[in-house]
């Protein structure tokens, strides 16, 4: 199937393979020889006693997924130019020119008093089991980091202890566990912590209810998400839940209330419910109604997010973003990660990164040029390292500020968490034994985090916290050294010019300059002088 940019009919995120591993039909994902009396091992196996449930990743509650398509363009396509003369944003002098005093910081928002310690944020992370159960991990992480966290949709309406007056939400558990623990930890004003809203959110009054009862001043717009072009989807195990989120006004599958659904339950014939939220419907009219209501419940910066729809659907949210003055607008990309979209939907819809970014700089800029304010952008799609996330902030450059990212963090802090457990549980495994076996030896940062927040402070951060917060450490030293080789040493100097691109496609379609039409004339000067 080397030709084939998908892979089909047999995967890791649907517990499936082929009986003939090695000769498989590209067009079809079928053996080449498929028996009669196969137990059924492939896709098409798995769903003629499955059926809709092999739809989806799994097992569900414990993975993140992301697409495993090839993309003809990616980001691998483009190289990271340096120079040896000059420097931009500090002096050029080679004493004062080195990677460590390269400056990350990024402000931004209507009156630049959002900061950011590090030119990235967290997008929405919101119901799904893999977010609620490495909250902790992620909340203290991002927030000891300075960076930014979106709380994703549905947190309100899956709580069962959220409570409602008049179909609207006036206290919750979850949800003010989750911003809580982010503020708490919160550090010298770096950093936001975001709550998004979908259309069951919306209902709910969720956003009214963080911003008048809780304090949280960034919002965001939820129009959708690169993994998919549905609503959100999580799995549900018990069957007074299901109910529960029924009667809230959820699409619950199947109909946990009808008698014969309960008792194939009962007898173990299926042992999940799916819990889907319902589609947006954009329009001028209302977006701008949505985004006047925030303004006057006190809501300080709003933002929009937007996924790999189709190309005038992007111009649409670059439009409304710029003409009703929002903070950010985050732009993600087909073949993202996440909870556990339909895994078929997450390989074969969607606009891929490169070529949705290169249209959002294209977008961006016809709006600039005719002197139109732009928000703020960012962009995401499977965004992991330092490289990359460089790649992505020149591509875009001057409008794109951040990267968002979620499953990179998540691994971080899964990890982190894990290797606390194995601390406490005296079960190191050998891979992670070596470095030590407590948290100051196995955690490069635990030394500077014990002295900057205290013996007493630091022994109550979870594992996970640390794990993520060693993470960013790595990228954002990862690209200090990345930044300083091409002479920049603030945000505001990333350029498009930082980068080349590797083949005449990945230049047709970016308008990055192809390898070796990079400096042409620059070249030609300086052998002609």
């Amino acid at each position: 199937m080397s030709h084939s940019l998908s892979r089909i009919n047999s995967t890791a995120a649907t517990l499936t393979k082929n009986r003939t591993e090695e000769s498989i039909v590209p067009i079809s994902g079928m053996c080449v020889t498929c028996v009669d009396g196969c137990i059924g091992m492939c896709e098409i196996g798995k769903s003629a006693y499955r059926g809709h449930e092999v739809i989806y990743p799994q097992p569900f509650g414990v993975i993140t997924t992301a697409a495993e398509k090839t993309y003809p363009v990616d980001y691998s396509h483009f190289n990271i130019m340096g120079t040896a003369a000059g420097a931009y944003g500090i002096e050029a002098d080679s004493d004062k020119a080195i990677f460590p005093a390269v400056n990350l910081e990024v402000a931004f928002g209507h009156d630049k008093a959002l900061k950011f310690r590090y030119p990235w944020l967290i997008a929405g992370i919101g119901s799904t089991n893999i977010a609620k159960n490495n909250w902790e991990g992620l909340a203290i992480g991002s927030a000891i980091a300075g960076t930014g966290l979106t709380i994703g949709e549905n947190v309100v309406g899956m709580d069962p202890e959220s409570k409602f007056a008049n179909g609207r939400a006036v206290d919750t558990v979850d949800l003010k566990n989750r911003i809580q623990l982010y503020k708490d930890h919160q550090r010298n004003g770096y950093g936001a912590i975001i709550v998004q809203a979908n259309v069951e959110d919306t209902r709910l009054g969720t956003q009214e209810y963080v911003i008048e009862k809780l304090g949280v001043e960034c919002v965001e717009l939820k129009w959708g998400q690169g993994a998919k072009d549905i609503g959100g989807e999580v799995k549900i195990r018990d069957l007074k839940k299901a109910q529960m989120l029924y009667k809230r006004g959820y699409i619950v599958l199947p109909n946990p209330t009808d008698p014969n659904v309960i008792r194939s339950f009962e007898h173990g014939a299926f042992k999940e419910f799916e819990r889907h939220s319902r589609i947006g419907m954009v329009s001028e009219e209302a977006f701008a109604k949505r985004v006047e209501e925030l303004r006057k419940i006190g809501a300080k910066y709003i933002f929009l997010k937007t996924g790999a729809y189709r190309p005038v659907d992007l111009a649409r949210a670059v439009m409304f973003a710029s003409k009703y003055k929002l903070d950010l607008l985050t732009v993600d990309a087909a073949g993202g990660g996440t909870g556990m979209s339909p895994w078929r939907m997450m390989n074969e819809w969607g606009i891929p990164p490169v070529e949705l970014h290169s249209l959002l700089y294209k977008y961006a800029k016809k709006l600039a040029d005719k002197g139109i304010d732009l928000p703020a952008l960012a962009v995401a799609g499977g965004f992991t390292f330092e490289d990359q996330i460089f790649k992505g902030l020149a591509m875009g450059a001057p409008f794109v500020k951040l990267v968002a990212m979620a499953r990179g963090p998540i691994a971080a802090a899964m990890v982190g968490k894990t290797i606390g457990r194995s601390i406490d549980e005296n079960q190191l495994p050998v891979y992670v034994e070596r470095f030590g076996n407590s948290r100051d030896e196995i955690f490069i940062t635990a030394t500077q985090l014990r002295n900057e927040l205290g013996t007493a402070e630091f022994d109550k951060i979870p594992a996970g916290a640390i794990g993520l917060y060693t993470y960013y450490e790595r990228l954002a030293q990862g690209l200090r050294q990345l930044m300083c080789g091409s002479r920049k040493f603030t945000m505001d100097h990333v350029s498009r010019n930082d980068l080349c691109a590797l083949t005449k496609d990945a230049a047709e379609i970016s308008g990055i300059p192809y390898v070796m039409d990079l400096d042409a004339e620059k070249a030609e000067e300086i052998l002609n002088s």
